[in-house]
């Protein structure tokens, strides 16, 4: 690796960036043991405090481990996807609040997401997934549950969805869709909705990963989108009327 600092900038983001950069071009393997502290402040010509502060930096993103004892430092970490996930929900939270996203953008993005995995999981789900499934829609069913343990098990309902298709890349990906834009989206629409009419149209994505049928799955995603935007428009013009 070679390394340049630029001055003028943090001098411990731009060793934390560099790091990461050899990470990513794997020059920097994972389980690799990354220089000791007085090796890479040395190397960069810095104070042993800057390089412990890149170095914090990196482990607080999970791209680096530390170890104690003789055969302790730094080592490159493997980032699981789950951790990858837990990530992305917030990157995307943040990312949809800060930046004003409509609600009929992240509506629409969420359902062509999650429409992704509906002929993956009706081929692949699990007697597991189907009982979980089950498990959610007896719960939302419930008339003395409140909105925010309904809207978490809506949440919980997709989740599995999602995980039925059995592809850690696109439970990665839709991590920020499911965890990030729902919650925010039934915020919105909480007050409009039809609970029945929810547990209606996510009783047809059930029956559909039963019957390994990814088009009924399909369709019924379609519809649950259709009604989600149309709670999205109810739930703005009511705002703008009073």
């Amino acid at each position: 690796m070679e390394y340049q600092l630029e001055p003028g900038r943090d001098l411990a983001v731009q060793i934390a960036d560099q790091i990461r950069a050899a990470i990513l071009r794997a020059d920097l393997l994972v389980d690799a043991r990354l220089p000791s502290e007085a090796e890479l402040a040395e190397r960069f010509e810095v104070s042993r405090p800057t390089v412990r502060e890149a170095l914090k930096r990196l482990a607080a993103q999970n791209l680096i481990r530390t170890q104690r004892g003789a055969t302790g430092g730094a080592f490159v970490n493997r980032l699981s996807f789950a951790e990858a996930a837990s990530q992305q929900e917030i990157t995307a939270t943040l990312v949809l609040s800060m930046n004003a996203v409509d609600f009929e953008t992240a509506c629409e993005a969420r359902y062509a997401l999650e429409r992704a995995c509906a002929p993956l999981a009706a081929a692949r789900r699990t007697d597991s997934h189907l009982a979980a499934l089950q498990a959610e829609l007896r719960r939302q069913s419930d008339p003395g549950l409140d909105d925010a343990a309904f809207c978490a098990s809506d949440v919980a309902f997709h989740r599995v969805l999602v995980e039925a298709a059995d592809n850690p890349v696109l439970s990665y990906q839709l991590a920020g869709a499911v965890e990030g834009m729902q919650p925010l989206m039934n915020m919105i629409t909480h007050s409009e909705r039809s609970r029945a009419r929810i547990v209606d149209l996510h009783g047809d994505i059930l029956d559909g990963l039963a019957a390994r049928d990814g088009a009924r799955v399909d369709q019924a995603l379609s519809a649950l989108a259709l009604y989600t935007a149309e709670l999205g428009s109810q739930s703005r013009a009511k705002r703008a009327a009073g």
